[in-house]
């Protein structure tokens, strides 16, 4: 009796594990969302507000965040699997994939052309675009401001192999402008603002009249496959908080401030300067995005010819 008794605990311990490995193969990994966010953003208020959490949890699914300090680390995240879902600015993008990443992009915010800048030292002796020619200018290399240097460069008629670009990230970039170690810095917000307002940073040109500077939302190909309903949802609440952002800026500063370490007058003065309303990819989008991937890929940035339209989510796919 005991063997008897010992052998059934052994074959029911089998089952349950067997079930055990079961459940988890089907709702582990397969259950949970995962997103990558800057410090600065809708998906930051969409993390904030806890709106999303029990809408996804009504369909078995948790969300895990992730943040990361600028665009092109947060590609390569979902490139290697680590994130499901994110956002980032038009450059980014190109890189990722022209590196064969497995992207998708599914939504775009509006231009905000204001919301990235070249920025000179208050007591600079420069004063337009073309003056650049010879300097050092600090750039997150892969970031959507790299588009506003090609471009506010080719404007000026300087040749981008006429600058001496110094790719650091924000944090080191904005230290080697106040130690005078660069010429200018190209930038964005909130670091922008907050540049401004701490240094008296000067602008030499923003996006206005140069590039649309677009924040793009993506998925991976395979979450966005197996998954599509769990995107919709994630941006019909990303809609719902931009709606509240853009009818309140100063509540929204006033959340939003603590969390990235700026004061609200900064923030405020970042957020004005933001688009608002998010929406499916569009042809004319599209289009515009090929032009930034067609201009890296002419200057030798990208090893490769690209086809955005190749990575779009169309409208009720």
């Amino acid at each position: 009796m005991r063997h008897l008794f010992q052998r059934w605990i052994s074959i029911a311990v089998l089952s349950v594990g067997i079930v055990s490995v079961a459940v988890g193969t089907s709702y582990g990994q397969d259950k949970v969302l995962r997103i990558g966010y800057q410090k600065y953003g809708k998906l930051v208020l969409l993390k904030s507000k806890g709106t999303l959490e029990p809408k996804l949890a009504a369909e078995g699914y948790k969300v895990e965040w992730t943040e990361f300090p600028s665009g092109p680390p947060l590609l390569e995240a979902l490139n290697v699997g680590s994130i499901d879902f994110g956002n980032t600015g038009e450059a980014p993008p190109i890189f990722a994939q022209a590196a064969g990443a497995p992207i998708r992009y599914v939504a775009y915010e509006p231009p905000a052309p204001r919301g990235e800048a070249i920025l000179v030292p208050k007591d600079s002796p420069l004063k337009l675009v073309a003056e650049l020619r010879g300097k050092k200018v600090a750039l997150n290399k892969g970031s959507n401001v790299h588009y506003l240097l090609v471009k506010a460069l080719e404007k000026a008629g300087v040749n981008y192999s006429e600058i001496e670009p110094v790719f650091l990230a924000p944090a080191d970039a904005r230290a080697a402008f106040e130690r005078g170690a660069v010429d200018a810095w190209v930038i964005w917000d909130p670091f922008q603002a907050a540049a401004e307002a701490a240094t008296g940073a000067r602008t030499l040109a923003d996006g206005t009249d140069i590039v649309a500077n677009y924040q793009f939302y993506f998925s991976s190909n395979k979450f966005l496959d197996a998954n599509p309903k769990i995107i919709d949802a994630v941006l019909a609440e990303l809609s719902a908080v931009d709606d509240w952002a853009k009818g309140d800026i100063h509540a929204v500063a006033e959340q939003l401030a603590p969390a990235i370490g700026l004061s609200v007058p900064v923030v405020e003065v970042a957020l004005k300067r933001q688009a608002y309303g998010i929406k499916p990819l569009s042809d004319a989008v599209i289009a515009d995005q090929q032009q930034v991937a067609d201009a890296f890929f002419a200057l030798g940035l990208i090893p490769k010819s690209i086809k955005i339209s190749y990575a779009a989510r169309r409208p009720g796919s």
